[in-house]
């Protein structure tokens, strides 16, 4: 295990100078104790883009040797599920923790540590082993040792790297039980019942994985939830100035890196420091050397994606001719056959959702890894090649987003060059198409102009509702630069006037029509005019973060993106978010309703926090429900109040909202006036009493509840894990039947009202006189009834 975790490959190029000890390398990241099992259905940019703005306040930060240690008031830690987004660092951080282990610095309580990757099961996935006999197939230098008998008598650790890769079926719920480490049984079986802890219950289990896949194991069967987030900002600071030997450029490119908003918020992904510093570092050197002014520094995604490209097939190039010095246009022109079979893979397989490629896909597609000359050079600098047992190799980009990025360039060159041959394309235009350009691109698809190719792209990107074309459309609108294209003269040919086309893109994108897809989606179209270089819509709504500022016009619903935008990047939270504050159409309150996530009214000089959230005016669909919802999800977010007034939500709208209530990380103190029916009372009730809320003030008012909805409400009232304070139920039609199921409920030792408000009711005389006797009573805490 030492021999194979103390090596680490700094992206992919398998010289000397990449391959390093751990130990020199290692910079520590930030990983966070008691993160939540809320599931991610959004692009992983966007996990990153909101660690971003609460890094600083949020979750306990550990050492990765200390996932395992637990307080006295906590039970043992038997499973952790550490999730992270893809090239944030988990692999790293295990090796980390088994590299110390093994050199006695941490865990000498551990006797055993068995490493299983499940990109590595995947390959045994139909095979039958028993749990010794698995463990001795990865690890072959236990083949002479009873390994059976070693698991009762000593304390053992299985790692199980990558849950997103696993292509196990993992049913909790039907697989039959095992409990015989030495009984043969399928993988799945194996390792479900290692998770259920059946079989050895006093091992210990490590699972990682991307944030999208951690709800394939129930959370019940997971003690501690941690959380890898890559590099802090000391962290990325710290770690240009290991990498870069050159002090003065080392400064050079942190001044740089923090100039540039995406480019900082993305070297939170240690992958990206390394790909920011060979681009960065490359450039420097070469203006310092040549004292050629000239070189321009990236300042976009694009940018940046586009001349590592170029450096990269230029070393490659390098590497197997040294004779001749080709300009870069000759190089893109020689090698363009290879890297546009790169890029269709990269696009057929990103369409797919897969990201891990076998040596059989490479081969489907053309591409020979072992080939000496340019072609090997160009994938060993993009690819990780990874080596298995069984002399089995995997591949994959470097990261996800180099996939994105050469996906991109293979649907921008077959339309420069008028090659459209991938059948995964055509369908790709077919579904962001409408009806009378899909007849048109059935006969003739290469004669599709460019601008109608980016709204195709847009509205195909835009109707995924997770966002797993975002960067893809980043990536794609920005190749339509005259300086990009210029970058990548020689594989793309320029066809159309770039202005003109650029200003096309602009236009789509202010003006398109996106009210059926999530806010989300909105929001990354502001990105996407980045890449166009284009700050104009954060320019004009930047002054409204200033509470006392009004916009004196209407604004448009593309504004309303960038402003959300600025308010969710924000370093201090809003104060008070009101819809009612800001002039727009229903579809500009639809695009706005995200800055939620990050808003509060801070008081007390930040000391004491108290946070509030009005939203005003305006009918609220599913997708804004399930946008605040996410809100009350998310444990960095520092929503307590939320108002909802003058809305009319239906039970489906309720049934979101109020699953935003569930969770652990939720921080709502207060919601008031929502507009509810008797069932979405039984909803309510339900969240309330399956686990503690900080809930402590609950304004229903001016809603047709009658007895039947206080009846339901009553059920959580009574439950230990309802902390309700305050109860407002003006005008609900509630009669003498309510008052009686509330009476019930002000004895329950586990009442907590001090506050309720039942005026404009039906209550009758008696009724109002079975509660005012329960409120003398010395064990009722009720103090106010109204």
């Amino acid at each position: 295990l030492r021999k194979k975790c103390a090596w680490e490959l700094e992206g992919t190029e398998k010289d000397n100078k990449e391959i390093k000890l751990l130990d020199q390398i290692y910079t520590e990241l930030h990983i966070v104790q008691g993160e939540n099992e809320h599931v991610n259905k959004q692009h992983e940019i966007w996990e990153i883009e909101d660690k971003y703005r609460t890094q600083a306040t949020e979750g306990i930060k550990i050492n990765c040797n200390n996932i395992f240690q637990s307080t006295p008031e906590m039970r043992a830690i038997r499973t952790v599920m550490t999730k992270g987004i893809a090239g944030i660092g988990k692999t790293v951080s295990v090796k980390k923790f088994i590299l110390d282990w093994a050199d006695g610095k941490a865990n000498p309580d551990l006797d055993f540590i068995f490493m299983i990757p499940f990109r590595e099961l995947n390959l045994v996935k139909d095979d039958e082993f028993s749990l010794e006999t698995l463990v001795k197939e990865f690890h072959p230098v236990l083949k002479n040792i009873a390994v059976a008998k070693d698991f009762a008598n000593y304390n053992v650790l299985f790692i199980f790297d990558g849950l997103d890769e696993s292509q196990l079926k993992l049913n909790f719920q039907t697989t039959k039980r095992l409990t015989d480490p030495t009984k043969e049984s399928s993988v799945d079986i194996l390792v479900t019942n290692l998770i259920r802890e059946h079989l050895l219950p006093s091992a210990l289990v490590w699972i990682t994985s991307r944030p999208g896949a951690v709800q394939r194991i129930p959370k019940e069967y997971v003690y501690q939830w941690t959380e890898v987030r890559g590099f802090d900002d000391p962290q990325k600071i710290q770690y240009f100035r290991n990498r870069v030997q050159n002090t003065m450029v080392a400064e050079k490119i942190i001044d740089h890196i923090k100039n540039s908003r995406s480019l900082f918020i993305m070297c939170h992904i240690p992958i990206f420091c390394w790909i920011a510093s060979k681009v960065f570092e490359y450039l420097l050197l070469k203006m310092e050397s040549s004292r050629e002014k000239t070189t321009k520094i990236p300042t976009t995604l694009i940018e940046m994606y586009t001349h590592f490209f170029c450096i990269q097939i230029r070393i490659a190039v390098e590497k197997y001719d040294k004779e001749n010095e080709l300009e870069i246009t000759e190089i893109f022109r020689l090698n363009e056959d290879f890297i546009f079979k790169l890029g269709r893979m990269a696009f057929e397989k990103l369409n797919k959702g897969e990201i891990i490629f076998s040596s059989d896909d490479l081969k489907s597609y053309g591409i020979d890894t072992k080939k000496a000359g340019v072609d090997c050079g160009l994938c060993t600098t993009i690819f990780k090649e990874e080596s298995i047992f069984h002399s089995k190799k995997l591949y994959c980009f470097v990261h996800l987003t180099i996939q994105e990025y050469f996906a991109a360039l293979f649907v921008y060159r077959s339309f420069a060059s008028k090659t459209i041959d991938s059948q995964s394309l055509r369908d790709f235009l077919l579904i962001g198409s409408e009806d009378e350009l899909k007849t048109i691109l059935d006969v003739h698809p290469v004669d599709l102009p460019l601008d109608e190719l980016m709204e195709i792209a847009i509205a195909n990107s835009t109707s995924r509702k997770t966002g797993e074309l975002d960067m893809f459309l980043r990536f794609l609108i920005g190749m339509s630069l005259e300086s990009t294209q210029k970058q990548l003269q020689g594989l793309i040919q320029q066809t159309e006037d770039h202005s003109e086309v650029v200003e096309n893109i602009r236009t789509s994108i202010t003006e398109i029509d996106l009210l059926d897809c999530s806010p989300d989606r909105c929001l990354n179209l502001v990105h996407c005019m980045t890449e166009l270089k284009d700050d104009s819509l954060y320019d004009s709504v930047r002054q409204f973060l200033n509470p006392n500022q009004y916009p004196e016009t209407q604004l448009t619903p593309v504004q309303c993106s960038a402003l959300a935008d600025l308010m969710l990047m924000s370093a201090t939270p809003i104060e008070e978010f009101d819809l009612a504050k800001y002039t727009t159409k229903v579809k500009g309150i639809f695009r706005i309703v995200p800055a939620v996530r990050n808003c509060r009214k801070a008081s007390n000089n930040l000391i004491s926090l108290s946070h509030f959230c009005r939203i005003s005016g305006a009918d609220l669909d599913l997708w804004i429900c399930e946008t605040i919802s996410s809100a009350l999800w998310s444990p960095r977010s520092p929503l307590t109040e939320l108002h909802l007034v003058h809305n009319t939500f239906n039970d489906k709208g309720i049934t979101v909202l109020i699953d935003g209530l569930k969770n652990s990380p939720c921080k709502l103190e207060a919601l008031r006036s929502v507009k509810f029916t008797a069932r979405g009372c039984e909803t309510l009730a339900l969240a309330l009493s399956s686990r503690p809320t900080p809930l402590r003030e609950l304004d229903l008012s001016y809603n047709d509840l009658h007895d039947s909805g206080v009846e339901k409400l009553c059920s959580a009232l009574t439950s230990s894990h309802c902390g309700l304070e305050t109860l407002r139920l003006s005008f609900c039609k509630v009669t003498e039947d309510g008052c009686s199921s509330l009476a019930k409920v002000l004895m329950s030792d586990y009442c907590n009202l001090r506050e309720l408000d039942l005026s404009f009711n039906h209550l009758t005389n008696q009724g109002i006189k079975t509660l005012t006797e329960k409120q003398r009573d010395s064990h009722c805490s009720l103090e106010n009834l109204k």
